[in-house]
């Protein structure tokens, strides 16, 4: 039965610091003792993440007093923000704010996505003994690995638009107007071809506190990352979570990680969600297919029924029920199980004449690897790199026909036989391209793709990999971010590679330097020759579920 919910408060709190943090309140309109529901978030409280979940009424009419909180300098918080920095003490502060508020059964839960899911983990690391479950969603666990960076590549329109997004908003909180005049117009045209490629100066001039300064500078070895990182603090942490990810989520290798990790070792439910979602939104359409009403998000009632198994003591009957429950794009249907299913590895080897770059039909995967060497060579131009277009890294994110992509001069594709019966991929894909350049760096784009007899190609799943020691033949390994599909019988699967993908990741200028310093004028053409058979068997493996 859904309650009638009180008019939004608006009251306030202080860190042990003095700070003031503000917050939205929603309570049911009737008599009793309620759970909390926290959300802290940095993009203006009224806002509580419904771009993407319900408002906050609606989680008050089943019962639970939701705070929706602007985190330290931001809205109207007090404070200087700083990216991630204050939220473990505030976190902590928060909860235990929470749990005395009026109506209060004194028990709270978190929930939230991106910001919204790291401050859930920062606020468990101190274990405050009210926090009872949260449900962390697209979230980076490893900050460098899973958020900033991706095979050492620098993930550029993510980052540079999420940067400017939070600069333009503390310039309007300071009230600074031509700061924010020019970040509001570099957000609705990213600056992606300063002199500087990869550090626009609109960020130098205009948003000095940002964090962009510190991710575009600051190697993976820096004590920076481990510092901030969820990862380095989470390690006795125990609670029961409800993990929350989509297949073209840029940040969905920060939430399987947090789940492998901790699931190892809980003594609790954690429980995992993966839809076909881009970062925004979750729903049926994500790029251009649309998976049909089984893609509809369930994320809000799955959600009142974890907190209310965890903070009412109710029994929902969501412990009888399989933990994990993955999408599986194709036959667009949930797929559940016990835990993340294992797989049978199956391996297709790469194969040309040497015109896979020229010739679609050249380059072929195949089960058996073929004993001749034989070299595919792609000459990347930086005046005209080869475009990101969907997947989990680019914006807009999710599928597309990326035919026109294939057909470049400059993208290798290799293509099985049409299939003979259904193929189930449920897992890590790994490519494994055997290379080297004429360079001393240079970066490999790897993408899977179905494809369909009238010609049409969508992307499934993608990899990138930053490359050092070009001149070295060797062995690249090429993590694709994981997936769940069914490639139908009739149609094939495809690999591309590429050196670039472009502005998804930074573009390699080729000279070595660091992505900071790397000047559009110094940019290199590249040749880069993949060699298949032999000794060099280049090839994919993938995760077959029967």
């Amino acid at each position: 039965m859904m309650l009638p919910v009180s008019p939004k408060q608006t009251i306030c709190t202080y860190t042990r610091d003095g700070v003031r943090l503000d917050a939205d309140i929603y309570r049911p309109d009737v008599d009793g003792e309620f759970p909390v529901l926290l959300m802290r978030q940095p993009y203006g409280r009224a806002i509580a993440s419904t771009v993407v979940y319900a408002h906050p009424s609606w989680y008050a009419a089943h019962g639970y007093i939701v705070v929706i909180q602007d985190v330290r300098g931001r809205g109207t918080s007090e404070g200087k923000f700083q990216l991630f920095a204050h939220e473990i003490n505030d976190g902590e502060d928060s909860v235990n704010w929470a749990a005395k508020l009026l109506g209060s059964n004194g028990n709270v839960g978190m929930y939230g996505f991106s910001y919204q899911g790291m401050t859930q983990l920062y606020a468990a690391v101190s274990k405050p003994p009210a926090l009872k479950a949260i449900c962390p969603a697209m979230i980076g666990y490893d900050l460098y690995n899973d958020w900033a960076y991706e095979g050492g590549a620098f993930c550029l329109q993510t980052n540079l638009a999420w940067a400017i997004q939070l600069a333009a908003e503390t310039s309007r909180k300071e009230k600074v107007e031509r700061a924010y005049q020019a970040l509001s117009s570099a957000a609705r045209n990213l600056p992606l071809h300063d002199a500087l490629t990869n550090y626009p100066e609109v960020l130098k001039f205009y948003a000095v506190d940002s964090y962009y300064h510190d991710w575009v500078t600051r190697k993976e070895s820096d004590t920076y990352w481990q510092e901030l990182s969820p990862k380095t603090h989470l390690q006795d942490v125990d609670l029961p979570m409800f993990h929350i990810g989509g297949w073209f989520d840029t940040y969905l290798r920060g939430t399987l990680n947090l789940y492998q990790d901790i699931v190892a070792r809980s003594q609790h439910r954690q429980q995992l969600l993966v839809g076909p979602w881009a970062h925004i939104p979750w729903g049926r359409k994500i790029g251009v297919v649309d998976f049909g009403v089984n893609a509809i998000s369930p994320v809000d009632k799955m959600q009142v029924a974890w907190f209310d198994q965890y903070l009412k003591g109710q029994d929902t009957g969501l412990l009888n029920l399989p933990s994990v429950w993955l999408f599986e794009m194709g036959s667009n249907i949930w797929q559940n199980f016990s835990k993340f299913p294992s797989s049978q590895n199956k391996s297709y080897f790469l194969s040309s004449n040497g015109l896979a770059s020229i010739q679609e039909d050249d380059g072929r995967l195949i089960e058996n690897q073929e004993s001749e060497t034989q070299n595919d060579i792609i000459v990347h131009d930086p005046w005209r790199p080869v475009p990101s277009l969907g997947g989990h890294a680019g914006i807009p994110a999710g599928m597309f026909d990326r035919s026109h992509i294939d057909s470049r001069a400059d993208v290798l594709t290799y293509t099985t036989e049409s299939l003979t019966e259904n193929l189930h991929i449920t897992g890590n894909i790994i490519v494994e391209i055997y290379c080297f350049a004429d360079k001393p760096s240079f970066d490999l784009s790897a993408i899977l793709s179905e494809v369909y007899p009238d010609g049409r190609v969508y992307n499934i799943t993608q990899g990138y990999l930053n490359c050092l020691n070009g001149a070295s033949l060797q062995v690249r390994k090429i993590n694709l971010q994981p997936t769940c599909a069914r490639i139908a019988q009739g149609n094939a699967l495809r690999l591309s590679i590429s050196a670039a993908c472009f502005p998804a990741y930074t573009m390699n200028a080729g000279t070595g330097e660091e992505i900071s310093k790397q000047r559009s004028i110094n940019a290199e053409i590249i040749t880069l020759t993949v060699t298949n058979g032999g000794n060099s068997a280049s090839q994919i493996t993938l995760p077959i579920i029967n």
